[in-house]
């Protein structure tokens, strides 16, 4: 399944699919209806594909707990949002067993039943579409920018260590870059 240009949107109810980029914004599709609307950037967007539940040891990609639920009930709907809340509790801990209780919102198993619902009525679920083809060229791809940070690495291995020492300075990008430079200097 192809999360990666499946939205939701702050404000809206449904899923969309991302088309293209304008100057000032997108261009959706309702992934159900296929009707076709632009978006302005200030539009609060999120990205399916970078959502995750909590567990208590990890966090689990939004993917993955929806091939649980599609295994689950057979590549077809779910339970309702509109469920009460024993029930939605009971539908997650089929889906993720060990989800995080305290962590994972009522809420957001609603979100998840109905965005999982979404995307079943538009044709996201199906058997073929958890199949993960693309995944050896991903893990070829992650490789390759490993060996080129590790190279860097190896050549900045001084400068680095002292900037350890002031871990406060990467939390705000503005300063980062600046700190870092006149460390250079002083050093230099």
């Amino acid at each position: 399944m192809q999360l990666e240009k499946i939205i939701s949107i702050s404000g809206k109810p449904g899923l969309y699919k991302l088309i293209s980029q304008l100057k000032n914004g997108f261009i959706i599709e309702d992934v159900v209806s296929k009707k076709k609307v632009s978006i302005g950037n200030t539009s609060q967007v999120s990205l399916l594909d970078n959502i995750a539940m909590f567990t208590f040891d990890k966090e689990v990609p939004l993917f993955e707990v929806f091939e649980n639920v599609a295994k689950n009930y057979d590549y077809k709907e779910a339970i309702s949002h509109k469920s009460s809340d024993a029930e939605l509790r009971d539908f997650m801990a089929q889906s993720l067993p060990d989800y995080d209780t305290e962590r994972v919102y009522v809420s957001d198993i609603k979100k998840l039943a109905q965005w999982y619902n979404i995307l079943s009525k538009a044709g996201y679920i199906t058997p073929e579409s958890f199949v993960k083809p693309e995944q050896p060229a991903e893990e070829k791809t992650e490789e390759q920018p490993a060996e080129v940070t590790e190279k860097k690495t190896a050549k900045k291995t001084a400068p680095k260590t002292e900037k350890t020492a002031a871990p406060k300075v990467k939390a705000s990008t503005s300063s980062a870059k600046g700190t870092p430079k006149s460390t250079h200097r002083k050093m230099g």
